[in-house]
């Protein structure tokens, strides 16, 4: 399972293995870097207090001019910098969406990068890509990918499981639990959730109508132009007295993820906001439709999730058996 990183002495980048499908072919988006004449695929380092998913659409933007959402995890590439510190280079598999997606909206204006860093980009077929790639290691992210489409699980869509940002404690507010508000560290968090949540490319935003819910996936519904789902079955109050509601709720959620053409890759992500308490509730009921390898990363102890942290669940909607969860990842809003 994927999870942001400790900060340490590691040097991070990220970066995505973009691909996309002409007629059976399946092909891959390479960049080429004059100042070293070699084939790569599009990646950066992290900007300061930036996670690695937001750096890695943002990386590709720059240099491809493509705007991407991020699907299943790939293997990271490892390799030491010359002054001896480990730099680790974490990959997904992406897909190319249009300008006015609101996922891209979220993210906003993205430079290009300076032609003297990246010269060129290309669609490959995925067989010759494998030939251009300079450096060796970075074919273990792209045979990764052609496995997962292969095996007709390439086209995934996020459904995020978010526990709301820090919150003033009961003892300190007056008010009631409806509209106990998120601290200014709470705050602080909900800002930067929006990078993660524009990466894996969220056009649905539903929460708790609580304040501290609602305020935690402000920030971004306000940045991609889209309206907050208040789903009542989800707070705490009303999960205690009726659980099977919130159930019922998250599967309700879950049953938007509707099939699509074959060679229309998925772009609709969601994101749910719900309380600690809810959390083994929705857990539970999304751990039903993944497999037991990937039910066995869901967290199952209790806080579940830290305040602000998510779960990314990655669905696909075409399983012979309904919808399938075929992998889970978590990030917290920094790294």
């Amino acid at each position: 399972m994927v999870s942001t990183p400790k900060v340490t002495g590691t040097v991070h980048a990220a970066g995505a293995v973009v691909w996309r499908t002409s007629g059976k072919r399946l092909e891959v988006l390479l960049v080429h870097r004059p100042r070293y004449d070699d084939w790569s695929w599009p990646k950066g380092k992290l900007d300061p207090g930036e996670t690695i998913p937001a750096c890695a659409v943002r990386e590709v933007a720059e240099e491809t001019g493509e705007d991407v959402v991020l699907g299943l995890a790939l293997p990271q590439v490892r390799y030491r910098l010359d002054d001896g510190r480990l730099k680790v280079c974490h990959y997904w598999a992406g897909h190319v969406v249009d300008p006015d997606n609101p996922s891209v909206l979220a993210r906003g204006e993205i430079p290009p990068c300076d032609p003297r860093e990246i010269d060129e980009s290309r669609w490959v077929h995925a067989r010759e890509a494998r030939e251009m790639l300079t450096r060796p290691a970075d074919r273990a992210p792209l045979d990764a990918l052609v496995d997962l489409w292969e095996d007709g699980v390439l086209d995934t869509r996020a459904f995020v499981v978010l526990r709301h940002a820090r919150a003033r404690k009961r003892s300190a507010w007056k008010g009631g639990e409806t509209d106990r508000p998120l601290t200014a560290t709470g705050l602080h968090d909900a800002v930067a959730l929006v990078g993660t949540l524009a990466a894996f490319g969220i056009v649905e935003v539903a929460s708790s109508p609580w304040e501290r819910c609602t305020a935690t996936v402000a920030p971004y519904a306000s940045a991609a132009q889209l309206e907050i789902l208040e789903v009542p079955e989800l707070t705490e109050a009303s999960t205690a007295a009726r659980p099977k509601h919130a159930a019922r709720a998250v599967e309700k959620l879950m049953a938007a993820f509707r099939p699509r053409r074959a060679a229309d890759p998925a772009s609709d992500g969601a994101v749910v906001c719900t309380h600690r308490p809810v959390l083994p509730t929705v857990l539970e009921t999304l751990s039903g439709r993944a497999p037991r390898r990937v039910s066995a990363q869901f967290p199952d102890s209790n806080p579940y999730l830290r305040t602000g942290e998510m779960l990314v669940t990655h669905v696909l909607p075409r399983h012979r058996r309904g919808v399938r969860i075929v992998a889970v990842e978590r990030h917290r809003p920094t790294a």
